[in-house]
């Protein structure tokens, strides 16, 4: 019984150890669990963080598209969704482009160099074998870690971007383009439009990356308000035509240079204009078919930003709207009659003026509440009309070879440093200059210091009819003007086409407007201020635009002690 009752208060000993050793290792098993969950959730939390603070990037940009918004004080134009964008955005009022047409004011603002560095002027080269292997802001992006999409017209098609939108140097995946745009001059036969097919894609591209730890930029090119206006007609119903007015100034200016005017030749070009068989150069078209035209650029641009908003609102809808930057802008404006013109292809404001509009969340505006949302579609059939007054305007003159420096300083990455003159065999710098620092600085906005700068070639001093788009070896002038807040000063002077470079000291003309007496730029003063002999006295700088600046500023002393300018 003895040696019964021992054995059991030893077994129940053993098993009591047993017990307590069982315990402490299910207490150790279920610390260790929690540690590693919460090193989990740590780890989670850290990679969320990294890819908060690595923004996505969104840049919007439409095809031939002036400042026809109702952010930019357009009463006419219906824009309720890039208006809303505006609304909690930074909007830049004076941004130019440095070419007015398409290819060489893409690569351009792509590479942030302007087309002398480029030697891209008209549609037939590309820059990484005619000019050296600059790299572009989504090669830079992808560069620094980013998924890099395009989705429609980024880059210009063809030979510019090596018929490959510029893929792979710029791109992670080939580039899209929608089916139907091969019918976008003939019957469309598959029920769509490529802007609806752009939209499409790139709601579907936001969707597969919205969970990515990688940070994209994605880029989308719309094809309108270019011509041809082949869009939905339920938006030419917005425009009645009764209420369509002609160009504030539609006739040629009387002391306008011909080398200056440009006559519109792919309008001249269309059917319905050869049928109208109007004289070469000056037509006038007739003012039904002016109303007209006007007509069907506005709705086309109703149409863009219906496209516009559902790509925004697909940001909110997939949680993206808090952390991507989103740049809505143009490759250049259109004239719609000003100054008896159409199109693009001058130096002038409506051919050269762009809308710009930046957006950083928290940075132009405040977080939206959490259910709150920051860009719900707008139908424009359903809007109200009530009018922009929201968001910030910045008036300091900006260049589009501005925006590749800014959005790397907005994206956080590292800084690209301005080019020296010339940087042929320099890959990577800038010829633009950030304006990030205007987000954090709105007391720097207007320096009247600032200028913008832009040109446009000619093949003669004659208007002749590849005056619009000469090949580059046909360039025989460049007009190289300069933009201040005060004036708008153009000079056309000879030009090497095989080491494109002016001569500055051969002048054949010039173009000088007082924006604030002349806001349309239809009184050239140039002859008036005896500039052609003053340009002569002035010392020539290596470079074009020190050359206009110095010749600027030195007669700005004389126009503001005659009180032509302000002072």
């Amino acid at each position: 019984m003895h040696l019964t009752l021992n054995h059991r208060f030893e077994t129940e000993t053993q098993n009591k150890d047993v017990g307590i050793t069982l315990s402490f290792a299910m207490k150790i098993m279920l610390i260790y669990t929690w540690v590693n969950i919460w090193m989990l959730l740590v780890l989670k939390q850290h990679v969320v963080a990294e890819r908060s603070e690595r923004f996505n990037v969104l840049y919007l940009i439409a095809d031939d598209l002036r400042p026809t918004l109702g952010c930019y004080s357009d009463k006419l134009v219906k824009s309720p969704n890039i208006d809303q964008l505006a609304s909690v955005s930074s909007v830049f009022r004076n941004a130019f482009a440095q070419q007015a047409v398409c290819g060489p004011s893409r690569v351009s603002f792509l590479t942030s160099r302007r087309p002398d560095t480029t030697k891209l002027y008209d549609f037939n080269s590309y820059w990484r074998v005619h000019a050296g292997n600059y790299t572009t802001l989504p090669q830079y992006f992808k560069a620094n870690g980013y998924t890099t999409l395009s989705v429609g017209k980024v880059f210009h098609p063809g030979i510019a971007s090596n018929h490959s939108d510029d893929y792979p140097y710029s791109w992670s995946v080939p580039p899209y383009h929608p089916p139907s745009f091969k019918y976008e001059k003939r019957k469309m036969p598959l029920g769509t439009l490529p802007d609806l097919e752009n939209a499409a894609e790139a709601v579907r591209l936001l969707q597969s990356v919205k969970d990515s730890v990688t940070p994209f930029f994605l880029a989308v090119g719309f094809y309108k308000p270019h011509i041809p206006f082949r869009i939905p007609q339920e938006y030419l119903k917005l425009y009645p035509i009764e209420n369509i007015t002609l160009a504030p100034d539609p006739d040629v200016p009387k002391k306008l240079p011909d080398v200056a005017y440009n006559p519109w030749m792919d309008i001249r070009q269309r059917e319905d204009v050869q049928a109208l068989n109007l004289s070469f150069p000056h037509g006038p078209i007739p003012k039904d078919f002016q109303l007209r035209t006007r007509q069907h650029y506005f709705a086309s641009v109703s149409y863009v930003d219906a496209q516009v908003g559902r790509i925004l609102q697909a940001l909110d809808d997939f949680g993206l709207a808090n952390n991507t930057i989103v740049v809505f802008s143009s490759d250049h404006g259109w004239s719609l009659g000003e100054h008896g013109e159409w199109a693009k292809y001058s130096n002038f404001d409506v051919a050269t003026r762009v809308p710009l509009i930046v957006y950083k969340p928290g940075v132009t505006s405040p977080l939206p509440a959490p259910t709150e949302k920051t860009f719900p579609f707008i139908d424009v059939f359903q809007d109200t009309g009530e009018p922009f007054t929201k968001g910030r305007f910045i008036e300091r003159m900006v260049e589009l070879v501005d925006v590749f420096p800014t959005l790397c300083s907005l994206a956080g990455l590292p800084r690209v440093h301005h080019c020296p003159m010339p940087s042929f065999n320099i890959e990577l710098c800038t010829e633009g200059s950030s304006f990030a620092q205007l987000f954090f600085s709105p007391e720097r906005d207007l320096n009247p210091e600032r200028y913008s700068y832009s040109q446009y070639p000619r093949p003669s001093e004659r208007i002749q009819e590849n005056s619009d788009l000469p090949d580059l070896q046909d360039i025989r002038i460049m007009g190289y003007s300069i933009r201040s807040v005060d004036y708008r000063y153009t000079v056309w002077v000879s030009f090497d086409p095989v080491l494109c470079q002016p001569n500055m000291t051969e002048v054949h003309a010039g173009e000088l407007y007082l924006l604030a007496e002349d806001p349309w730029q239809d009184n050239n003063v140039y002859e008036e201020m005896e500039l052609s002999t003053a340009f002569r006295k002035i010392r020539t700088q290596p470079v074009w635009m020190e050359s206009l600046r110095s010749h600027v500023t030195f007669l700005s002393i004389g126009w503001k002690s005659k009180k032509i300018l302000g002072s």
